[in-house]
């Protein structure tokens, strides 16, 4: 049985109002030393949480870079999968996404029946998460290979009473996703919204590319940050949004 070091950790962290950076790896990026740029980063920041994965694989590295990653970090990486494909005994543990935003059964439990059993032999701790995209003002690869919608910008409401369910149901953590490249974040007021009416801790990426639209995302109630292809660009974002959320 896994243990439940992370879910410690974002319980704990949670309960004293201290915010959390996870950046965001795409094991489908080939560039090696990008991805040396983003773990130096990573380090000297100090960033606890790395999520590695992505809605498409096209190059089948995961496992030799998720090898290379842990030589090179002292952060605990945690399985963003997009597919069943996605599951490796190397990663700390895995994000069980439940799509709940959508009404596709292959990603609601489908997927998870599958993947159920590697998960339990490779003893990967499960966070059991739902899922829920947003929209971030253009399509992206995540509702189109799930074939769902993405719950509007403006509804901050369906947004609650989605997250509401997902905690009624057992889920233990809330993921408000405006997807990869998103043109505009997760609003304020949604992330506030859901805020007063769950109590697990809530994780918000997707589109957040400076160090002020994280503290506004975090100061609204995310108790996880996101950020990821931002750092493909300009690592060294990590080191400042790093120190914009932990001072607050």
């Amino acid at each position: 049985m896994s243990n439940r070091q992370i879910h410690t950790l974002l319980q704990q962290s949670k309960a004293a109002n201290k915010k959390l950076l996870a950046v965001l790896i795409d094991p489908d990026k080939p560039d090696m030393s990008l991805l040396d740029a983003q773990l130096e980063a990573i380090e000297k920041a100090k960033v606890p949480l790395i999520f590695f994965g992505g809605s498409l694989l096209t190059h089948f590295v995961l496992e030799e870079k998720l090898g290379y990653i842990k030589k090179r970090t002292t952060a605990k990486i945690v399985l963003f999968p997009g597919s069943v494909q996605q599951v490796s005994a190397q990663a700390d543990a895995i994000l069980f996404l439940s799509l709940i935003s959508g009404r596709n059964p292959e990603l609601l439990i489908g997927q998870h029946v599958l993947a159920a059993p590697m998960i339990k032999q490779t003893g990967l701790e499960t966070l059991s998460t739902g899922y829920m995209l947003i929209d971030g003002g253009k399509p992206t690869t995540a509702s189109y290979i799930s074939g769902s919608l993405p719950i509007p910008a403006d509804k901050p409401d369906i947004a609650a009473c989605t997250a509401m369910a997902g905690e009624m149901l057992g889920l233990q953590h809330i993921y408000l996703d405006a997807g990869s490249g998103a043109q505009q974040v997760v609003s304020a007021k949604m992330i506030a919204t859901v805020r007063k009416e769950v109590n697990v801790p809530i994780i918000v990426g997707g589109g957040i590319r400076d160090a002020a639209t994280a503290a506004t995302s975090a100061s609204a109630g995310a108790d996880v940050i996101v950020i990821g292809n931002i750092t493909e660009k300009h690592p060294e974002i990590i080191f400042e949004i790093a120190q914009a959320i932990n001072s607050l």
